[in-house]
């Protein structure tokens, strides 16, 4: 059995995150909870690795059209008149395609974050992926303030700082797709290990 402080996650600071010079604060929040940073690197993502980074099939292009589609409901909004249809699937294809975009608009910043129960201590200490929604004293609720509502009127993703792996098994699926077969750094911190 693994020890349980070597669960692994997978953490991406997103484009406005890197620009918005929050690197070095997204870092301190983990590692003040005694999460470990065992692999970092920023760099240029392509469309293809983008792409191939978020689902493709057809029912969870769906159900991102109807999360939008609940979205302009709930303001008032007619998808129609805005985007030229009501389909959930054609709209849910047009926020995957603004979200691609945006993520290759500037550099990245991939990590594998390391501890107990890590996968759901960095999605707490991110908190909600709607920056509106997020705690204060969460990454999003901190430093970032957009919505759905707004992002889908300007037609482009919500800017909501980083990416965390939901579950372990999405953890290990993203690490070997955002750093292969790599060999995480091993070292003791301080009063933590």
């Amino acid at each position: 059995m693994k020890h349980l402080k070597e669960e692994k996650t997978f953490v991406l600071i997103k484009p406005d995150g890197v620009q918005k010079g929050l690197i070095g604060e997204i870092i301190k929040r983990f590692e003040q909870r005694d999460l470990k940073i065992v692999a970092l690197e920023m760099f240029y993502p392509t469309v293809e690795q983008i792409d191939n980074h978020y689902p493709k099939d057809e029912t969870w292009i769906k159900r991102l059209g109807e999360k939008s589609l609940s979205t302009y409901d709930k303001y008032n909004i007619d998808a129609a008149s805005l985007l030229g249809t009501n389909n959930p699937s054609e709209i849910g294809k047009m926020v995957r395609s603004w979200v691609i975009d945006y993520m290759v608009s500037a550099p990245l910043v991939r990590m594998v974050v390391q501890g107990l129960h890590a996968v759901d201590m960095v999605r707490k200490i991110a908190g909600s992926t709607l920056p509106y929604q997020a705690d204060m004293g969460t990454i999003r609720g901190d430093f970032s303030n957009d919505s759905p509502a707004l992002a889908n009127s300007e037609k482009r993703a919500v800017m909501n700082l980083i990416h965390a792996s939901e579950t372990p098994e999405e953890a290990k699926h993203e690490i070997a797709h955002w750093f292969g077969d790599f060999k995480a750094h091993d070292y003791k911190r301080f009063g933590v290990d």
